[in-house]
C-alpha cells in the first residue's frame, strides 16, 4: 500500500557521488508515495545521507545528525543516517547517537523503503558492509541539481590505494557501470531537460577496465555526446596517470566535452607522492599538464592539493607553495590532511602539528587567491557561453556558470538581459566586471 500522509526530507552532505545516492533515495521514497519536503521542521521522517572521508567532514555529519535529531522533539518521527558515516562507524553510532532509529551504509541506499517500514514497525535496522555488490540499475531518481544540469555517475568504489584515503573501506573496489545502462539514465535525463552532464566517478579514467578490460572513458563520452538535447558534458576526477591519448584527442575534437578537467595530484614532491601512494611524479605530472595545453586550447585545470601530510618537510612544502605559484592552474582546492584510522598515512612517524597543517593550507590558498583574482581580471571585455540557472530577484539579474565553471564549486556569472531569459538555456554574456568569486556582465545577442 502507498503511502500518502509521510513527509520525508533528506539533507545530503559530502561529495557528488553521495548527491547521487540520495537522489536515488528520494526517487525510490517518491514512488512509493511519500511526500518529499524541503524543511525538516516538516518532515516525518529525516534521512542524512553523510560524508565520512576526513574529520572536517565527519564533523559536519555529526554536527547534522544531532541538528536533525532536534526536530525529534517536535514533528520527526525517525532520523535515518546513511551513507559513508554510516558505513564506517555502524557499530558506534546506536551508543553514541541513541537519537538516530536506523543506519544504512554506502551499499544499501536503495533499500530505504524497507528499512523505513522496518524504523516504523519499532525495529532499528543497520545495514552495512554490501560496498562490493553489483551497483543496482534502473532506480527512479529525483533531481535536486535543479535547473539543467546533472551529475552522471559512471563507476563507484576505487582500487587506487592512496595511503591517505578511506574510500575504498567505504565505497569498496572500483566497479564500472555498463555502458548502456548508462546510456539509458543519460538520454532519460535529456528527456526530462538536463543539458549539461557532470560525469563522475572515484577517478573517472578507469571507467571500463574491470568490465571490458580497456579504457572506455572515451568512447563512453562520444555516446553521451550524440545524445539529443546534451548541450554541454562535464568530466570530474581524472587521475593524471591514467590520462590517455585517446582521451586527450577526444576533449580536443569533441565540442560538447568542455574543455575543464579535474585532475587531483595531491602533491608535487616525488618522496610525498611515492608515500601517498600515488602513481606520478613531478616530472609526470608537469609534462602531462604541459602536454594537456597544447593540445587543448582554452582547458580549465582544477585540481586538489594536500598541506601536512605526515614528515613532510619545510622544504618540501615550500617545493609545494612554489609549484602553485609557477603553475598557475585556474582552480584549486587544498586541504589539511586529516590522519584517518585505518590507513597506512595514519601509521606513519612524524605527523605534523595541526596548527603547522593548518598554515600550510592556508598558505596554498593565499598563493592561489592571488592567481585566481589575476585570472578574473583577464575575463573583462571577453564573451562566454553561459548556462542559466536563475534569477536573483535580490540584484534583479540573471546568473549562471560559463564552461571553466563547474556547478556549486566555482565562479557564479551575473547577467543583465533586456528581455526574459528562459531557465537551463544558453547565452552569450560579455563580462564587464569580476571579483574573487563572481562575474558580472550583460547579455548580447549576434
Amino acid at each position: 500500500m502507498k503511502n500518502t500522509m509521510t513527509n520525508v526530507g533528506i539533507v545530503s552532505l559530502g561529495c557528488p557521488k553521495n548527491r547521487v545516492d540520495t537522489e536515488n533515495m528520494l526517487g525510490i521514497l517518491g514512488d512509493k508515495g511519500y511526500a518529499v519536503v524541503a524543511s525538516p521542521e516538516d518532515a516525518d521522517i529525516i534521512i542524512v545521507n553523510t560524508c565520512a572521508f576526513i574529520d572536517s567532514a565527519k564533523e559536519e555529519s555529526i554536527s547534522t545528525i544531532l541538528e536533525m535529531a532536534e526536530y525529534k522533539k517536535d514533528r520527526c518521527k525517525l532520523l535515518i543516517v546513511a551513507g559513508c558515516l554510516a558505513e564506517r562507524y555502524h557499530g558506534e553510532i546506536p551508543d553514541e547517537l541513541p537519537e538516530v532509529d536506523a543506519i544504512v551504509g554506502t551499499g544499501d541506499y536503495h533499500k530505504i523503503a524497507e528499512v523505513i517500514a522496518e524504523a516504523e514497525s519499532g525495529e532499528k535496522p543497520v545495514l552495512f558492509g554490501h560496498i562490493n555488490d553489483e551497483i543496482p540499475e534502473g532506480l527512479p531518481r529525483m533531481l535536486s541539481t535543479g535547473g539543467a544540469s546533472a551529475y552522471l555517475k559512471i563507476a563507484d568504489g576505487c582500487d587506487n590505494k592512496c595511503t591517505y584515503c578511506v574510500i575504498p573501506q567505504l565505497r569498496g573496489a572500483y566497479r564500472s557501470r555498463p555502458m548502456e545502462e548508462i546510456l539509458k539514465e543519460a538520454k532519460a535525463l535529456a528527456a526530462d531537460g538536463i543539458r549539461e552532464l557532470i560525469v563522475i566517478a572515484q577517478d573517472t579514467t578507469r571507467y571500463g577496465y574491470d568490465l571490458y578490460g580497456t579504457e572506455k572513458l572515451s568512447e563512453l563520452l562520444d555516446c553521451l555526446s550524440e545524445i539529443e538535447g546534451i548541450h554541454w558534458i562535464r568530466v570530474h576526477y581524472m587521475y593524471p596517470e591514467s590520462i590517455t591519448d585517446t582521451m586527450v584527442e577526444t576533449f580536443a575534437r569533441n565540442d560538447k566535452i568542455v574543455k575543464y578537467m579535474d585532475i587531483p595530484i595531491q602533491h608535487i614532491n616525488d618522496r610525498i607522492l611515492k608515500l601517498m601512494g600515488r602513481k606520478t611524479t613531478r616530472k609526470q605530472i608537469t609534462e602531462r599538464m604541459n602536454k594537456l595545453r597544447s593540445r587543448i586550447p582554452g582547458l580549465t585545470i582544477r585540481t586538489s592539493l594536500i598541506a601536512g601530510f605526515p614528515t613532510e618537510t619545510e622544504e618540501e612544502f615550500t617545493e609545494l607553495l612554489e609549484f602553485v605559484k609557477e603553475a598557475k592552474l585556474e582552480r584549486l582546492g587544498a586541504f589539511a590532511y586529516s590522519k584517518e584510522e585505518n590507513t597506512a598515512a595514519a601509521r606513519l612517524s612524524g605527523q605534523i602539528d595541526e596548527e603547522e597543517k593548518i598554515r600550510r593550507q592556508d598558505a596554498v590558498l593565499e598563493a592561489q587567491q592571488a592567481i585566481s583574482d589575476a585570472m578574473q581580471q583577464e575575463k573583462i571585455g571577453k564573451t562566454f557561453e553561459v548556462l542559466v540557472e536563475g534569477y536573483d530577484d535580490e540584484n534583479l539579474m540573471y546568473f549562471g556558470r560559463t564552461y571553466a565553471d563547474s556547478i556549486e564549486v566555482d565562479t557564479t556569472t551575473y547577467f543583465a538581459a533586456e528581455d526574459e531569459v528562459e531557465i537551463g538555456s544558453f547565452v552569450s554574456v560579455k563580462i564587464l566586471d569580476a571579483d574573487s568569486y563572481d562575474c558580472t556582465g550583460v547579455q548580447v545577442t549576434d
